[in-house]
């Protein structure tokens, strides 16, 4: 069993529109589990508290976290976060997404080493920040409620001029060889690429009945 992680909280989002899958993303069973209990059950082991935002909070009740709305209606991972850090009884939050099945234990435990005199942690993956497996700080809590009320919803553009420590994918690749924490099931395709051919099938066979698989 990991060491819990001081000062942070986890939440995981579990938003976004959804439209390119036919099943709810978050209840896709990955070797035998849902995606987002094997995520809660991976964010209970490191952190001392942990959040479920949701605007559908009638999906995600059974699993017994506490779970969060969106505090302004605009959409995007964005306000989400924001929703996060404002209701974080710690200084941190570590931010995952709700579709991504192999959250490595080992290199958030790194990443949460990186915090020191930063704003954030974010991986960097083919050129590109990864901000939904970050560290955020609430010492950004007033600068994103300005851009979500604004609009500007790109988290990349909001962590420009920002104190981020960015993870390389060489280290990221000493600890998750494969970078498969960064993998996310947004679309069939998606389910193709990254699924065992057991969870494919089980995956098509649910689509075509529009299941949403609950519990």
């Amino acid at each position: 069993m990991p060491a819990l992680i001081k000062d942070c909280s986890g939440a995981i989002l579990a938003g976004g529109e959804n439209t390119r899958m036919p099943v709810l993303k978050s209840f896709i069973e990955v070797r035998g589990q849902k995606i987002i209990e094997r995520n809660i059950k991976i964010t209970n082991q490191l952190f001392k508290e942990n959040f479920i935002v949701t605007n559908q909070p009638e999906y995600y009740s059974y699993l017994g976290a506490p779970l969060l709305g969106d505090v302004y209606n605009v959409r995007g991972p964005i306000t989400g976060i924001f929703t996060s850090l404002l209701n974080s009884s710690s200084n941190w939050v570590f931010i995952s997404a709700c579709d991504m099945p192999f959250l490595n234990i080992k290199l958030i435990e790194y990443m949460a080493l990186k915090r020191d005199n930063k704003d954030a942690v974010i991986p960097m993956l083919k050129g590109k920040a990864e901000p939904l497996f970050a560290f955020y700080s609430k010492r950004l809590l007033g600068a994103m409620e300005k851009a979500v009320l604004t609009g500007r919803k790109s988290l990349r553009d909001f962590l420009r001029n920002k104190r981020v420590q960015y993870i390389t994918i060489e280290e990221i690749r000493k600890i998750d060889t494969h970078a498969a924490s960064f993998a996310n099931l947004n679309s069939p395709e998606d389910i193709e690429r990254y699924l065992r051919q057991k969870d494919i099938i089980r995956f098509k066979r649910e689509a075509k009945r529009g299941v949403i698989c609950l519990v």
